[in-house]
């Protein structure tokens, strides 16, 4: 089993920053992407942020310039520096990595989820 458990988030207010955490746990032999993603209340899961197994990431556009993914040199934990925040930026978020076990066997992992809440 691969385990993820996210952290970091928090209420906070518009304009500032927080940096969200997940860590991961398991039989991860190899790691396609590893990403964050969001759900707000009455909305459809977006992808936030994904970064792959070479350090390419790509971002949504309503974050671009604003949050930042990166992951350690053992790929164990995976970050999401968020920087001028904004109401819209509340939501639920997941933390997600796609790999394989050492049995070659597939994985698509799923943390719970940690709140994060922009409000004045």
């Amino acid at each position: 089993q691969v385990q993820l458990v996210e952290s970091g988030g928090a209420l906070v207010q518009p304009g500032g920053s927080l940096r969200l955490s997940c860590e991961a746990s398991g039989d991860m032999f190899s790691i396609n992407n590893m990403g964050w993603y969001r759900q707000a209340p009455g909305l459809e899961r977006e992808m936030v942020a994904v970064i792959n197994s070479g350090g390419s990431a790509i971002y949504a556009d309503s974050v671009r310039g604003r949050f930042t993914i990166s992951g350690d040199n053992a790929k164990t934990t995976l970050y999401l520096q968020m920087t001028s925040l904004k109401p819209e930026d509340t939501a639920v978020y997941y933390c997600n990595i796609k790999g394989r076990h050492r049995s070659l066997i597939g994985f698509d992992s799923w943390g719970q989820g940690t709140q994060v809440t922009v409000s004045p």
